[in-house]
């Protein structure tokens, strides 16, 4: 299948030179798109020598807030400053061009290694572990993928209880392209017994203490051509860190009472819900460990930070308890509720709210208030009538601040609104129209009016 991506040039650049890289792209096999529809998820190439505000929101505006992988090319030299703009305004990279026939092989490189990766990150693999519609999900997902598949890069993954850092381990080491790759072996580190803890890592030989009736392996054994994965990590003792690090480093390691040196090679994945730098800092995790396990530092938000996902994470659960039929809905208030609830527990709170609830859900109808258990109730206040949350008046603040006006307000306040709904009804006009409360033509004028407004950018 042909790789799929749209063109634009900006004011600045010689619109010649851009003709001439779009066909470069076609004769390599590259499919052009017209970049009309404003729905489109494929990647883009800008080509522009200037950084100005209005570029930089053109930007924004194509890449869809760093949604859409977007490469940025120049026929002269940017200074730093700029750079820097262009990444912060959307850009995936900024690509230099001294000679045009060889940059193209670097476009192309790009273009091939972000398919390959939204390739895994759209396929059931991937979907069906990480649930959820977030931007910041979104970008964790396209990042973790990255690591896992075409590095063997070290791990290491933040997040408060609850936020999937063992699904993420899971995925890490299903991805690895490795293919006489060995199991992922799981040590949680708040289990280890200070005594047995050196069976645990190193394994024994029989007799080497009381109750050792027989040799066994320990977790760097287990995980000889696989993935360690060490959750809470940040529990491990001084000493316990020291012995780590030096089978990191040296790949061999002995069995408790024996002789005998043994080599072991895997990947390493780590976990914690605590401040691993915060201990460094304190004496309490050693910093040349914590970079040997640090080689990338996933950080998973926890669900407050992500609330877009509540509802698709919902849907999850209740397919996963009705593999053999169609699941229940959930009635608009329970939609609501479930969207203003707290969740100290993240995402497995929010499965266990889910259950709860199944639980007094009879018939095939929808799960209604009437399911939510008494325990779980919120209290009723005036507040529940306000929509607005404090990150809308945050946002107000910020724009203000940066000194937009109302009118702009008001029209990026719009356009989020069409974007948000025909995105929710995968572009379908009609329903898009009864969830905004406008006429069919609303919606297809306002498309239409998108259309012409990038097309026109695109020649100024």
């Amino acid at each position: 299948m042909a790789i799929k991506v749209w063109v634009h040039w900006l004011s600045g650049y010689q619109q010649q030179i851009a003709r001439e890289m779009t066909d470069l792209l076609i004769r390599q096999g590259i499919d052009v798109q017209d970049h009309d529809d404003y729905l489109s998820t494929y990647p883009g190439v800008i080509f522009s020598n200037e950084v100005t505000p209005k570029i930089c929101q053109q930007l924004h505006e194509l890449s869809r807030n760093g949604q859409i992988q977007i490469l940025v090319c120049c026929d002269a030299a940017m200074p730093s400053d700029a750079v820097w703009q262009l990444l912060e305004a959307g850009a995936a990279d900024i690509l230099v061009g001294s000679g045009w026939h060889t940059i193209i092989h670097e476009i192309i490189s790009r273009l091939q290694r972000w398919e390959a990766v939204d390739r895994m990150v759209h396929s059931p693999l991937v979907q069906n572990v990480l649930v959820g519609e977030s931007q910041a999900l979104k970008t964790i997902l396209r990042q973790v993928v990255e690591v896992a598949h075409f590095t063997d890069a070290s791990v290491l993954v933040l997040g408060e209880s609850g936020t999937g850092k063992e699904l993420l381990a899971n995925l890490i080491h299903t991805l690895d392209p490795r293919p006489d790759k060995g199991d992922l072996v799981i040590l949680d580190c708040t289990t280890i017994v200070p005594e047995l803890s050196g069976s645990e890592f190193f394994g024994h030989e029989r007799g080497a203490f009381t109750g050792a009736a027989s040799s066994r392996d320990g977790v760097f054994a287990l995980a000889n051509g696989g993935t360690l994965f060490l959750d809470e990590v940040g529990e491990l003792s001084l000493t316990l860190q020291t012995q780590l690090l030096r089978v990191i480093q040296e790949h061999t390691f002995k069995r408790v009472g024996g002789n005998a040196w043994q080599r072991t090679s895997f990947r390493l994945v780590c976990a914690t819900n605590r401040d691993l730098w915060a201990q460094v800092q304190r004496g309490e995790f050693r910093a040349d460990l914590y970079y040997r396990i640090a080689s990338y530092v996933c950080h998973l938000p926890p669900l407050r930070a992500r609330s877009e996902d509540i509802l698709p994470l919902a849907s999850h659960f209740l397919k996963v308890s009705y593999p053999d039929q169609d699941p229940p809905e959930l009635d608009a208030p329970v939609q609501e509720y479930l969207l203003r609830r707290e969740y100290p527990g993240n995402v497995r709170d929010l499965k266990q709210v889910i259950a709860r609830m199944l639980c007094r859900h009879a018939g095939k109808g929808a799960i209604t208030v009437g399911c939510i258990p008494p325990d779980d109730r919120p209290m009723w206040t005036e507040d529940w009538k306000e929509w607005r949350d404090t990150g809308f008046e945050r946002a107000i603040r910020i724009a203000l601040n940066r000194g937009v006006g109302l009118k702009a307000i008001s029209r990026n306040t719009e356009e989020t609104a069409f974007r948000i709904v025909l995105e929710q009804v995968n572009g379908n006009t009609q329903q898009a129209a009864q969830l905004l409360g406008v006429t069919d033509r609303t919606v297809q004028n306002w498309k239409k009016d998108r259309s012409l407004t990038h097309k026109t950018e695109q020649f100024l």
